[in-house]
């Protein structure tokens, strides 16, 4: 079975940093295309970023050169440095993951992710 679990979030004030982790468990971790998505009160669920071992990372324009996603293998962990934090950025973050077939490029469309984790709250102050 399948188990994504997120950690790191908190509160933080504007130009502040923090790391999101997502320990993963129950399949094979280098052949998923991993991702990071954030949902705020009142708006849809947004792609952050993406990285598979076969692709290049990929972020949405809101976060490129701020956030940077990365993976260590030997821990099936996945993370997320986030840092100039913008008020902006505060919503619930998930990391969800997909096999590397579901996914083409492993794009960050949310609907082709088949794994999520239960998600960790960040919130950042002006």
């Amino acid at each position: 079975q399948v188990h994504m679990a997120e950690s790191g979030g908190g509160s933080v004030q504007s130009g502040g940093s923090l790391r999101l982790s997502c320990t993963t468990s129950g399949y094979t971790y280098r052949s998923y295309c991993m991702g990071w998505f954030r949902q705020a009160p009142g708006k849809e669920r947004e792609g952050v970023a993406s990285l598979s071992s076969v692709t290049t990372a990929k972020y949405a324009d809101s976060v490129k050169g701020r956030f940077t996603i990365s993976r260590d293998n030997a821990k099936n962990t996945l993370y997320l440095q986030m840092d100039s934090l913008k008020p902006e950025d505060t919503a619930m973050y998930y990391c969800a993951a997909a096999p590397l077939s579901y996914v083409m490029a492993c794009a960050l469309r949310g609907d082709r992710y088949l794994y999520w984790g239960q998600g960790t709250q960040v919130t950042v102050s002006s």
